[in-house]
């Protein structure tokens, strides 16, 4: 298991990741509020030349700002209310044992207990989101309680663990939030550049270049950010397979628990596609990160399950390797 010095390094370094992540998110913001600019008239090209003030830009950059801020410290609560999870109690022996589980990770991997919440949904998934390990947050679905013994639990739960440890899961709140900012604004753009397309003149050639500019970025925008978070999702599930593989002594447990979720995975009810990169498996569609090719793995919230599944194999089958899978992930 890291020591506290290296977790100290994954702090540092998620952290410098989280200021580049939210900065090529600014950026594309800002691109929005330009767009907003011309398409209201704020902003005109007149023979070469811009004219006027960037009003929507500097709008765009005080919006920006304030849903990182918001993100940073309200994120999970916003996340847990967009995909209906309820807090979970002791009420019955599976959510008891949930809970014991919790409890379990947490201690094998020295960190805070986290907050417990479950999703009423019979798809087996899971996910990690919080600022820290001091506000964590771990939740299940109702489908992985009910499809999982308790050895499975452990695998799915020291996964959630190695994402609050790695500070992912701070990374990835913000991710979740922002690319939510940016598809609504995208959208309001959209709208915008057709409302407005009746009433500019249509002989004004620059007028015209720059809608269709401004609408291939209100659909270019949501796509982008989709393909940040994905590529910043990809990277660290197989980590959080090693990781969890180290906190329970266990690589059966993980390996079973993927198993089982390949063999019954189906779409998650409550599953959008700003959240997507945050659950252990893809939440949207059964198996679709197993079809293979460069595009499906480009356009994939996670690795493919099969080589997920593969990895642990491996390391049943060879203990030792399991420092090497944690070079190489």
């Amino acid at each position: 298991m890291p020591a506290a010095s290296d977790f100290r390094a994954l702090e540092r370094r998620n952290r410098r990741d989280t200021v580049m992540l939210i900065g090529a998110f600014v950026i594309v913001f800002l691109l929005i509020g330009c767009a907003f600019d011309f398409l209201a008239g704020t902003l005109q090209i007149h023979q070469g030349h811009i004219y006027g003030a960037p009003i929507f830009m500097v709008l765009a950059l005080i919006f920006a700002s304030v849903q990182s801020t918001v993100s940073y410290f309200g994120g999970a609560p916003l996340i847990l209310l967009s995909v209906h999870a309820q807090a979970l109690t002791p009420d019955t022996p599976k959510h008891q044992m949930v809970l014991d589980v919790i409890q379990e990770m947490a201690l094998a991997s020295r960190l805070p207990v986290p907050k417990a919440y479950f999703i009423p949904d019979p798809a087996p998934n899971a996910f990690a989101t919080g600022r820290n390990p001091e506000h964590s947050v771990i939740c299940v679905t109702q489908g992985l309680i009910d499809n999982m013994d308790r050895e499975e639990l452990q695998g799915v739960i020291g996964h959630e663990m190695s994402h609050i440890a790695d500070y992912d899961i701070r990374t990835m709140m913000m991710v979740a939030v922002l690319v939510g900012g940016i598809a609504m604004l995208s959208d309001f753009m959209v709208r915008m550049s057709f409302f407005n397309r009746n009433d500019r003149d249509s002989d004004h050639r620059d007028g015209g270049i720059i809608v269709i500019l401004m609408i291939v970025l209100a659909v270019i925008a949501p796509m982008l950010s989709q393909l940040i978070a994905m590529a910043v999702s990809r990277e660290r599930e197989y980590l959080a397979d090693a990781s969890a593989v180290e906190f329970t002594r266990n690589p059966r447990a993980l390996l079973r628990a993927l198993q089982r979720i390949a063999e019954t995975e189906s779409p998650l009810k409550e599953g959008v596609r700003g959240t997507a990169h945050l659950f252990i498996v893809n939440p949207l569609a059964a198996n679709a990160d197993d079809d293979g090719g460069f595009f499906a793995s480009l356009l994939s919230t996670h690795p493919p399950l099969r080589k997920r599944i593969e990895r642990l194999q491996a390391m049943l089958a060879a203990p030792t390797a399991a420092a090497s899978l944690s070079d190489r992930a």
